[in-house]
């Protein structure tokens, strides 16, 4: 996998211009986009709905695609990739364990194959990736896990318990939401984390000017999403050992401030 690019602005027309030049067959998939974006934009104002609306249309096409992965072998390893990654990090069969965007259970059919039956909790915003996660526990016989999958009209949290999961996990979801959804689920998740409990969050990394394409990918700086935990009282660290992967996006880790 090629190294990050930590400096581009891909919002930027010049780099837009340049990469068509380089990949012309990329171009109609990118114009698209472009165009669901702009009839996306007029029907969902706001971001959670147009992300909603934009999970909808390519969860029809392939629910691998939609969440990341543009084949099985791709998704498989994903998957695998997270779960090592949190099991050598600690994470136990009796923990409870909160996925937050949870797809079509990429990483979380190992998660739920892992823990104790009814301790795994798998949330996302779009009721039609859910349908798909849905199909992967009957494909790999988890149904006896007894795993929750709950579809979500935002990142509040309101209706989970204080204090009751080891583990929250979010995967590839930041990467994809705007500042005031992070700072939501920033500002709630502390409620329902065990006091010794962590949440993990992957996000695509910039050292240059924060930016988005398309409303669908946004890149930030580390510090400012420290600085956001930090402000509801969260102590966070940038895991430097998860950049030794071969995957584009980086991770945080909050825990309770000491």
């Amino acid at each position: 996998m090629p190294a990050k690019n930590l400096t581009v602005n891909r919002a930027a027309l010049g780099h837009r211009l340049a990469y068509a030049l380089r990949h012309p067959d990329r171009v109609p998939r990118h114009l698209a986009r472009s165009a669901r974006d702009i009839w996306l934009r007029r029907r969902h104002p706001d971001h959670v709905s147009y992300y909603r609306a934009v999970m909808r249309s390519d969860t029809r096409a392939d629910p691998d695609a939609a969440v990341g992965s543009h084949n099985r072998e791709r998704w498989l390893a994903l998957g695998a990739m997270q779960f090592d990654y949190l099991v050598g990090h600690g994470l136990r069969p009796e923990h409870r364990m909160l996925e937050i965007g949870c797809g079509n259970l990429r990483g979380g059919w190992r998660f739920i194959r892992h823990l104790e039956p009814g301790h795994y909790y798998g949330i996302d915003i779009s009721p039609d990736i859910l349908f798909a996660a849905q199909d992967t526990i009957v494909e790999m016989d988890l149904r006896q896990r007894l795993p929750t999958l709950t579809p979500v009209r935002d990142l509040t949290l309101r209706f989970l318990p204080d204090a009751h999961f080891d583990v929250v996990h979010a995967h590839s979801v930041f990467s994809h939401s705007p500042l005031p959804v992070i700072e939501e689920c920033l500002a709630n998740v502390g409620r329902v984390l065990a006091p010794d409990g962590w949440f993990d969050f992957t996000f695509d990394r910039t050292e240059g000017t924060e930016h988005h394409v398309l409303r669908e990918d946004f890149y930030y700086r580390t510090e400012t999403l420290l600085a956001l935990a930090e402000k509801h009282g969260l102590r966070a660290r940038f895991m430097a050992d998860w950049e030794e992967l071969p995957h584009r996006q980086s991770k945080i880790r909050v825990t309770h401030a000491v």
